[in-house]
């Protein structure tokens, strides 16, 4: 990746001024930086920011890790629908900062790889052509057969397809804990972890044409004003925060999905399944996780179900028939899951920019508010993390987020 110095840092200059400001005024020696989202992303830029020596404060409105990290899948992958290649490559770099986080803050990580086919001939086919180009980016990625395939997973039924994807990288991770680790990390470094905090508003500082430091920010809380340097939006689905916050409309088409999570049971899964219709992997403590592929039906009873976005169901018996439909799929590929009994289920929304890619750097309307907003956020949180930091407290602009800057022109791109 490449830089640039920080006088050239985004056209409107933010993070810059704050660096230079902050750190040559000689008022105040470290930024101060409000995290808003307490998330998997919010969490790694916390903790990649308290590393830096920032002053941070982290300000989740519910508890840590309770939206769309605890509604994930948690498959950590750069796999063919990571297009086109920079985003697969910013993709790659999440996953080996997951190898650093497991090393450093001994996350507990289930590698492995994954193994991926679809129920349609013609499907079937594009994926081999898929997994082609994936090894000409750098994945060891290949298409098993038979025996192989029977080998990795001694309990998977396989009798529906000839052959499926391997991608031996990827991995999963248990989103809520890897979070409330990162953040502890951050609180141990002076990071401040505020729960039930919601920002209500945000109002100007000081005045920077007026004073030797650059313009803060105030940002209004049910608990009292807390002034920032700057701060993040690591805010998920919730484009109502990006306008009230950042005065910027980022086009979301996020979509919901449930998520079942299984008791612990004895281990009958080495690898991430994806299978037609399911998404399969068990996790070191013996619990299984099960995300579905189709999201709602598109009917109006669902639509009028769904528009407050609520991530429990109205009533424990539907969230029990949902994981007894999702179950039932999965035990045509794993029949040993028969045995598994139901621990939660839970409706994910999917944090998703209309072109499917993050969006990243700095409102260009609000100069304090940097925005990072990503569908696949678990993969990316480590170099999400990182990347993010380096430019708010360098002041520098890094050449690989450059495509996901919040004012880029959105299209639509339906790759997931």
């Amino acid at each position: 990746m490449t830089f640039v110095t920080r006088r050239t840092l985004l056209a409107m200059g933010a993070a810059g001024t704050l660096t230079a400001a902050c750190g040559s005024g000689g008022k105040r020696d470290r930024i101060r930086v409000a995290i808003i989202g307490g998330g998997i992303v919010g969490a790694s830029i916390a903790y990649h920011l308290a590393k830096l020596d920032a002053e941070v404060t982290v300000l989740e409105r519910d508890e840590i890790a309770t939206r769309a990290s605890r509604g994930t899948f948690a498959w950590l992958n750069a796999t063919w629908a990571k297009q086109p290649r920079h985003y697969h490559k910013l993709n790659q770099l999440g996953l080996a900062g997951w190898k650093e986080l497991e090393r450093d803050l001994a996350i507990p990580i289930k590698w492995g790889g994954s193994i991926e086919w679809f129920g349609q001939a013609k499907r079937q086919a594009l994926l081999e052509n898929q997994i082609a180009e994936q090894v000409e980016w750098g994945e060891p990625a290949r298409m098993i057969r038979g025996d192989e395939l029977q080998s990795l997973e001694p309990d998977v039924d396989f009798a529906s397809t000839q052959s499926a994807a391997f991608s031996p990288n990827d991995g999963a991770v248990d989103p809520v804990l890897a979070t409330r680790i990162l953040l502890e990390n951050a609180e141990s470094l002076g990071a401040k972890i505020r729960t039930n905090r919601a920002v209500t508003g945000v109002r100007a500082g000081v005045d920077g044409a007026d004073t030797d430091r650059s313009p803060t920010s105030v940002l209004q809380t049910v608990e009292g004003d807390i002034e920032v340097d700057a701060f993040v939006l690591a805010t998920g689905a919730d484009t109502d925060a990006t306008k009230l916050l950042a005065d910027i409309e980022i086009p979301q088409r996020s979509t919901p999905g449930v998520i079942v999570v299984t008791r612990p049971m004895k281990p009958v899964l080495n690898r991430i399944l994806v299978a037609p219709g399911v998404h399969i992997h068990q996790r070191h403590d013996g619990r299984i996780v099960l995300g579905e592929q189709e999201g709602a039906p598109e009917t109006e009873a669902h639509a009028l179900r769904l528009a407050g976005r609520p991530n429990q169901f109205p009533n424990r018996n539907l969230a029990e028939q949902h994981a007894s439909r999702i179950l039932a799929i999965a035990q045509t590929y794993l029949p040993e899951i028969v045995a598994a009994e139901v621990e939660d289920v839970y409706i994910g929304w999917r944090p998703l920019p209309l072109d499917g890619h993050p969006v990243l750097g700095f409102s260009p309307t609000r100069k304090n508010a940097y925005l990072a907003i990503s569908h696949s956020g678990v993969s990316l949180a480590p170099i999400i993390g990182r990347l993010v930091s380096q430019e708010i407290i360098d002041g520098i602009s890094v050449e690989a987020l450059a495509p996901y800057r919040p004012d880029r022109v959105f299209e639509d791109g339906n790759r997931y």
